[in-house]
């Protein structure tokens, strides 16, 4: 005879991990991204997020008619080399 025991809340967990994991792979699948999609990316507010790259000329943005629209994995990269640079001049970011 075989007896199986469940803890409910171990459960729970392991099935939130697995549709967190299945959500990210989603989204890098996504291969542009509208500016909600990147203020959630980059757990900024949307003001934060205009001032600080939508507007800059190198941001990798395109305008489709009035919505911006962003290459996900370009994105990614700007902001990797952007973060470096702001750690290189002592880490702080002014925002207003």
């Amino acid at each position: 005879m075989l007896n199986i025991s469940l803890d409910e809340n171990e459960l729970k967990k392991l099935a939130l991990e697995e549709v967190r994991k299945r959500v990210e792979e989603i989204e890098e699948g996504m291969f542009l991204i509208d500016t909600k999609e990147l203020c959630r990316l980059l757990s900024l507010s949307r003001p934060t997020v205009e001032k600080l790259f939508i507007y800059d000329p190198n941001f990798p943005s395109m305008r489709v008619g009035k919505k911006w629209i962003f290459h996900r994995k370009e994105v990614e990269e700007y902001i990797k080399r952007w973060s470096i640079d702001v750690r290189k001049k002592g880490g702080n970011v002014e925002c207003d």
